[in-house]
């Protein structure tokens, strides 16, 4: 197996070199080898050189899953650039935002569009005939560059080196079992635009020489077919996912195509959100088969822990953490390890009780760089990185999240930032102030809330309300509901209370359009 620190690109010419003719991708009806994967890389690489692009410079893609997406990246790498992997539900304005932060000299996309931002477009990989660069494959070099909501409310550029991404899929393959073996066929409908499914997904496939099974976009009937036909035997999904098939099972009235899909699935996992209690029962009683849930996150290349890593399956339960990383829980208030828990490991409290809840800090080789371009908000002198998720730790030495520090809404995985949507919404003439917040999500796990107060004398529904989201923001972005109120609550300082918002309880479903029904909600 290649050195630890190898690129993407290197762990796909040493499967090649291994065996050529293995399958390394299926992906509709095209199927392609290692080694045939591995020239396509070499021709787009060569592609990107002959359009004057050279080692370092940024290029967005943004391609759904697929043979494509595979080539732009990997050829990418290849030639030395740094890939923007770019959402395929944003709309121009975010997409601008991405392509102006990054300074990307090109964007690949799926046909011609605008030109935003001063990049040229590309409709699809550029390859040529000519010579491959000669990159030196450096593990200390920038490799993606991952949007992610910080702190600021606008998504920033997450840095991930070569060496952090091979760190994070050494550290998951330590685990027993590994998540990938050679012999492995993995269901990739992940967004492979998302660091889970680029890393924690096609990333071990790559390093394994295993085989990946494409989907485009999930159609959980589509792809139970596609699982059966293919012979699955690896699943990395998101709670979504598995809520999906088991919705599809109860439409057919018979759960004989979810087992048969399952029947040949070794290892099944769920990770990006929160998965539900009575989802994880499901599956096992319903699919014969047991999930096993992770936390991550895009700054740790993404994983974090599993319960793959304890051995110990159980519902709502995030285990431990991967080989080779540490991780502490710390008081949020002292900002100091809890007692007893410098390091959380796979072994009970002394007393049997639980511990906790702290802030999840993590250190190890897998963590990301900081933020683009300055490596601002990074892990601290020592190396620690504060997750802002809080945990505690139960008797079995099992992590258990509890509740995010921040306002971010975690919406099927997907990170929304509550002042990036409030700036839209507050660009409504009939909108006074906003304020957004997360509310539980059967589905998606979390779904997006505006609380919104209106111009005296104005009216607005909430159709018109999202309408007017819908033109800037990506759909998961968007509120799925609206409360009213005459005013927002406010802090001493001025802004907008969050928290108190919270605490209200505004967690029904209310249509109110007008101030006077508005009037009548508060609370």
């Amino acid at each position: 197996m290649p050195e630890a620190g190898t690129s993407l690109a290197a762990l796909v010419r040493a499967a090649a070199q291994r065996d050529p003719d293995a399958p390394a991708v299926v992906a509709g009806d095209r199927r392609l080898s290692w080694g045939e994967l591995d020239a396509a890389a070499d021709r787009v690489a060569a592609g990107y050189g002959e359009r004057g692009l050279r080692a370092g410079d940024r290029i967005a893609v943004q391609l759904p899953n697929g043979v494509d997406w595979l080539r732009a990246v990997l050829g990418g790498l290849r030639a030395g650039l740094v890939v923007v992997p770019v959402n395929t539900a944003y709309t121009d304005p975010e997409l601008e935002h991405v392509l102006t932060d990054s300074g990307a000299a090109l964007l690949v996309a799926p046909g011609v569009r605008d030109e935003l931002a001063g990049v040229p477009v590309c409709p699809g990989p550029p390859e040529a005939d000519g010579p491959v660069p000669a990159v030196p494959d450096d593990p200390a070099a920038l490799a993606f560059l991952c949007y992610t909501s910080g702190t600021t409310g606008r998504p920033r550029g997450a840095m991930l080196t070569s060496g952090a991404l091979r760190a994070n899929q050494e550290q998951c393959l330590a685990m027993t079992p590994p998540p990938v073996r050679a012999d492995d066929r993995v269901l990739l409908v992940l967004p492979l635009f998302h660091v889970y499914g680029l890393n924690a997904g096609f990333g071990l496939v790559a390093a394994t020489g295993a085989c990946a099974v494409l989907q485009e976009t999930f159609d959980p009937r589509a792809s139970l077919a596609l699982m059966a036909e293919e012979r699955v035997t690896t699943v990395p999904g998101a709670p979504p996912m598995y809520q999906a098939w088991l919705a599809a099972a109860d439409a057919a009235g018979s759960d004989a195509d979810l087992r048969r899909a399952f029947a040949g699935v070794r290892i099944a996992s769920a990770g990006a959100a929160p998965l539900p209690e009575e989802v994880w029962t499901a599956m096992r009683e319903r699919a014969a088969v047991t999930v096993w849930e992770g936390y991550g996150l895009t700054e740790a290349a993404p994983v974090v822990a599993s319960t793959l890593a304890t051995g110990r399956a159980k519902p709502a339960c995030i285990g431990g953490p991967v080989p080779g990383l540490e991780l502490v829980l710390r008081d949020t208030a002292a900002a100091a390890p809890i007692p007893g828990d410098e390091e959380v490991g796979t072994e009970g409290t002394e007393d049997g009780a639980d511990e906790g809840p702290g802030e999840i800090w993590v250190r190890g080789p897998n963590l990301f760089s900081g933020y683009w371009p300055d490596g601002a908000d990074g892990p601290d002198d020592d190396g620690w990185l504060g997750t802002g998720d809080l945990a505690y730790r139960d008797a079995d030495g099992d992590l258990h999240l509890v509740d995010r520090r921040s306002d971010l809404v975690l919406v099927s995985g997907f990170n929304v930032y509550p002042a990036e949507v409030e700036r839209v919404l507050d660009q409504h003439p009939a909108v006074a102030e906003s304020a957004v917040i997360g509310v539980p999500d059967a589905r998606t796990g979390s779904a997006v809330r505006a609380v919104v107060a209106l111009v005296p004398g104005e009216r607005l529904t909430v159709a018109e309300l999202q309408a007017h989201a819908t033109g800037s923001l990506a759909r998961y972005k968007v509120p799925t509901s609206v409360h009213f109120l005459p005013s927002l609550p406010h802090s001493l300082t001025g802004k907008v209370s969050r928290a108190r918002l919270r605490e209200l309880g505004l967690t029904g479903t209310e249509d109110a359009a007008t101030p006077a029904a508005a009037e009548g909600t508060g609370g």
